[in-house]
């Protein structure tokens, strides 16, 4: 269900997990890519899908006036001597290419502002959707002052299937994020959070795709120490796959070891620091 609707603002001031960040862009709110999308998404557990009165993956709200605001905040921002140093990361709650966005073209509006707009200080597109390819000549002309930080979270499809069924397959993931780089664009591999893996032959799928990458886990990644994993019930769901390794506290080493070896260190990051030195 797409819902239509006229927000307030666009740019909200952001910190904590993202403290190099001044703002989080969200051109859309909940998520639209199926029922049983990303049962790890902490979004699931803040009021925003508590109070929406539909299954999460099964609704979204299109801020349809999203370029518009964007365009007078920037503008705003530059009045106020700060324009130079934004630094926004879109999206913090929701995918910026939700299927909508095929006819909406929301993102795409927003990114036309920001290459319009002279030269503010830096951009961060986070998403898992292969649509992000329509973008690539637009995403081009911002250069130096714009990333892709794409979602992939394990090598693995039988994992992909059981756990996140709905979202773009593993091939399909690995082949965008290897059109972005070629295209030469900065981008980060957010292996977040990582799911069951090889992680020797992933970080080998990674390193040869990827500028950078950043690895993330259930534990630390969720913006509340697990427990907000714990409470959307990823332990029992691991459990339950035979996965129960996988919520060791240090699941996530070998990976990133494996990664730091083919990428070097300066490349590879883990968690809220990895995030934040994009």
């Amino acid at each position: 269900m797409i819902e239509q609707i006229q927000a307030k603002s666009i740019l909200n001031p952001t910190g904590g997990f993202l403290a190099t960040y001044t703002h989080s862009l969200n051109a859309y709110q909940g998520c639209a890519f199926g029922k049983g999308s990303c049962p790890y998404c902490y979004v699931r557990a803040m009021p925003i899908q508590k109070f929406s009165g539909k299954p999460w993956g099964e609704w979204v709200k299109a801020k349809i006036n999203a370029p518009g605001l964007l365009k007078q905040e920037l503008e705003a921002a530059r009045r106020k001597g700060t324009f130079g140093s934004l630094r926004i990361f879109m999206s913090t709650a929701t995918d910026p290419y939700q299927g909508a966005e095929a006819k909406l073209k929301i993102t795409r509006a927003v990114l036309e502002i920001f290459s319009l707009s002279g030269e503010f200080g830096f951009l961060v597109v986070q998403t898992r959707s292969p649509l992000i390819e329509r973008d690539i000549e637009l995403l081009k002309q911002l250069g130096s002052r714009v990333a892709v930080s794409f979602t992939i979270e394990t090598n693995r499809d039988e994992v992909r299937r059981q756990i996140t069924p709905t979202s773009p397959s593993i091939e399909r993931r690995l082949a965008t994020l290897e059109r972005m780089t070629r295209a030469g664009l900065k981008t980060q591999a957010a292996i977040s959070p990582v799911l069951p893996c090889d992680p020797v032959v992933f970080a080998d799928l990674i390193a040869v795709r990827a500028r950078r990458a950043v690895v993330d886990t259930l534990i630390d990644g969720d913006g509340a120490g697990g427990r907000r994993s714990a409470e959307l019930g990823m332990p029992q769901l691991l459990r339950s796959l035979g996965y129960e390794d996988w919520l060791r506290r240090d699941v996530h080493e070998p990976l990133l070891e494996a990664l730091r070896q083919r990428m070097g260190a300066e490349s590879v990051g883990f968690s809220q620091e990895g995030f934040n030195l994009l």
